[in-house]
């Protein structure tokens, strides 16, 4: 028997891996986090699969389901939404199943992050503009950051921020990471991306607490920062440049 951990993307459900689709299909239990985790996904299990929304559950019920699966024999779905390796609490599970002595996978997912810079039709790493994307976020209620982890540390590199779960926290937001980016870095709030609902806006970084003012959903936006959002005011990379000489291109 096998737990196999599935990131189910942002939303959309043709953005599930086709590894993720056909493990869905083999398992007849599925573990599903149902406020983030859209039902068309679901259609992908097994007649009569045993469908767990873990949303109210906690780590101790959602255990219990794997150990329970695991006596029967029975492999587990457990769907994330986005990808596994950010924000998603895989990792506690991890450690309890390894524990337990319960075999389990990973199949990784389109990551939030991902999505919204593909609704804003923007790289995030552009030449001699921003080369990092930070994946960060700020304290909530859930977790405080690492002393260590700053918004002002990252925002001194000028890399390209991807901010989650802080949109309740905007205005502080704004006020610590002008001093580096400036009032008018291009910056974009993305809530719900790939959703019916998505809502995507564009403004300047000291604007962006004014246009999302009468947002009364706010929990799985993300907020992105950076100068490599602008225009496309940067030089051609080299790689499809004649003059550069790499390993499958050589001159003549």
């Amino acid at each position: 028997m096998t737990v196999h951990f599935i990131g189910a993307g942002p939303g959309a459900p043709d953005l599930l891996t086709l590894r993720g689709r056909d493990r869905i299909a083999a398992c007849p239990v599925c573990l599903y986090a149902g406020s983030l985790v859209p039902e068309e996904i679901l259609t992908h299990a097994p007649p009569n699969a045993r469908l767990v929304n873990t949303a109210p559950m906690t780590l101790d019920g959602i255990m219990a389901e794997f150990t329970d699966a695991h006596a029967r024999g029975l492999d587990v779905a457990r769907l994330h939404s986005g990808d596994l390796s950010v924000y998603s609490a895989v990792a506690e599970q991890l450690r309890r199943l390894d524990a337990a002595g319960i075999d389990y996978t990973l199949t990784p997912g389109v990551p939030a992050f991902s999505a919204a810079a593909a609704a804003l039709q923007r790289e995030l790493t552009v030449p001699e503009v921003a080369q990092s994307v930070v994946l960060t976020r700020t304290q909530g209620r859930a977790s405080s950051m690492p002393p260590t982890e700053t918004l002002e540390a990252y925002a001194a590199t000028g890399a390209t921020l991807a901010l989650h779960l802080s949109l309740h926290a905007l205005d502080d937001v704004v006020a610590r990471l002008t001093p580096y980016y400036g009032a008018d870095c291009p910056a974009a709030v993305a809530l719900r991306v790939t959703w019916p609902d998505e809502t995507v806006v564009r403004a300047p970084l000291g604007e962006l607490p004014a246009v999302t003012a009468g947002w009364t959903l706010r929990r799985s936006a993300l907020i992105l920062v950076g100068p490599a959002l602008g225009p496309g005011l940067f030089r051609d990379s080299a790689l499809y440049d004649p003059a550069h000489v790499r390993r499958y291109r050589g001159q003549d």
